[in-house]
């Protein structure tokens, strides 16, 4: 029982960076950072990817997320997340899109890394023309 603590303290503790390593990697622009994270087999995987990479090359970004509940242990987490987007168009004076959205994801660790395997709502990281 000893054991169990320090375990669920480590993934708390992993969670937090692996999270801010997805904000920071929209944060920066780097959209294949941010889908390195993800499982290519997620449903709707193609989608993600093609919003991802659209909104990260035709904007500026920031991000950042909040744990509002998790729960699991150290192989799945079900996460539910506050996210924050600000999303603005690198044309000169274009248009800032600010969006909030409680954002459900399930994580898995994989080969000894964190993987999305699932997250909705999708339509969050749509292009803003798009959305």
């Amino acid at each position: 029982m000893a054991l169990a603590v320090p375990l669920v303290a480590d993934t708390r503790q992993e969670m937090v960076d692996f999270l801010a390593s997805l904000a920071a990697a929209l944060s920066e622009g780097n959209g294949l950072a941010f889908l390195d994270r993800v499982d290519h087999a997620m449903p709707d995987y193609h989608k993600l990817e093609q919003n991802i990479l659209a909104i990260t090359e035709q904007n500026e970004v920031t991000a950042s997320i909040d744990v509002i509940k998790q729960e699991g242990d150290d192989h799945t987490q079900m996460l539910t997340l506050d996210w924050f987007l600000e999303i603005r168009s690198r044309e000169q004076g274009g248009p800032l899109d600010s969006r909030r959205e409680t954002v459900k994801c399930r994580v898995e660790r994989q080969k000894k890394k964190w993987k999305i395997v699932a997250l909705e709502p999708l339509t969050l990281f749509a292009p803003p023309a798009v959305r």
